[in-house]
């Protein structure tokens, strides 16, 4: 995992511009950074995007999201950075975590906090800690905490969007003298639900057991491995693009179904280890909605966030 992570970034290093972070500390955060707390509610308006957080008191991640210059609506039925499914290589906890009961509340720095307590469907605690790295630019730190041994833990985050119809993930080249990577789109060709594994450890998850699982298995076309956890969607009508991180030792996998499948999501696979009980664990994400993202565009916002984060 680590030799992994340490050759794409020295990869990205090497074909992208030096960056910088655009994460700003609690004490220089803007105002509209910060959300805003409407009973079990998060609300946020940051000048670019205007929506809420845990609609209704559930764990459903951002919805209804829109994009205050074009007016499109921008997340889909089941919302955007929502935790799904909690699984292991012998188990599945609950159906999900949309219908796990969980508790939002504002933090002193404006960031967002929902916290999933322990039961007996669920034998962990989850924390997701949402901020505002920049008015269009998205946070999120998940940390859970097991109260048993979890073998190949994953934390299955979902993004479902409205439109978006192209869909695509950052897939290592075939020839390693062309660069470190390139966007491969996801065709109805290569298969209803695609994932983009890390490599051949990381695929071996998928063929586990834990996705013929009830309700709703699935059955996952293995494509090529992932240069990084970096995916896209655009909306050609709208002009914007959604992009879609994680580190690569976050995350084993970034999976999709085809572009115009009538879903419209990305997920990413986190964690993908062993966790031992009584020990938290944590993994990143980040999220940028902005207008006319090109792929080296794309691929200086992840330097810029890994460089952060390492």
């Amino acid at each position: 995992m680590t030799g992994f992570r340490s050759i794409c970034l020295l990869g990205l290093f090497a074909l992208l511009p030096a960056a910088t972070a655009i994460t700003a500390g609690a004490a220089d955060r803007p105002p509209r950074l910060a959300f805003t707390q409407a009973g079990n509610e998060l609300r946020f308006d940051t000048g670019v995007l205007k929506g809420t957080l845990a609609e209704g008191g559930k764990g459903l991640g951002l919805r209804p999201v829109t994009h205050l210059v074009t007016g499109a609506q921008i997340a889909g039925a089941y919302g955007i950075f929502s935790p799904y499914r909690l699984l292991t290589s012998d188990a599945r906890f609950g159906t999900g975590a949309w219908d796990w009961a969980c508790k939002p509340e504002l933090m002193a720095d404006g960031a967002a906090k929902i916290h999933w307590s322990a039961d007996k469907d669920h034998p962990l605690e989850m924390t997701g800690v949402y901020r505002w790295a920049a008015d269009d630019t998205l946070d999120l730190e998940l940390t859970v905490k097991p109260q048993r041994d979890l073998r190949q833990f994953e934390l299955f985050l979902a993004s479902y969007f409205n439109g978006f119809p192209a869909s695509m993930a950052w897939v290592r080249q075939a020839d390693p003298a062309k660069g470190a990577g390139r966007f491969m789109e996801a065709v109805k060709a290569g298969g209803d639900w695609q994932a983009f594994p890390r490599d051949d450890a990381a695929a071996a998850i998928f063929a586990d057991g834990r996705w013929a699982r009830p309700p709703y298995p699935v059955t996952w076309q293995m494509m090529p491995r992932l240069a990084a956890p970096l995916a896209m969607r655009r909306d050609a009508q709208s002009g914007l693009t959604v992009v879609v991180m994680s580190r690569p030792s976050d995350c084993f996998a970034v999976s999709m179904p085809y572009g115009t499948e009538g879903h419209r999501s990305v997920y990413l696979s986190l964690f993908g280890r062993d966790l031992k009980a009584g020990q938290a664990a944590s993994a990143s994400a980040r999220l940028v909605i902005r207008r006319d993202i090109s792929d080296d565009r794309a691929r200086e916002i992840y330097r810029a966030y890994v460089a952060r984060v390492r």
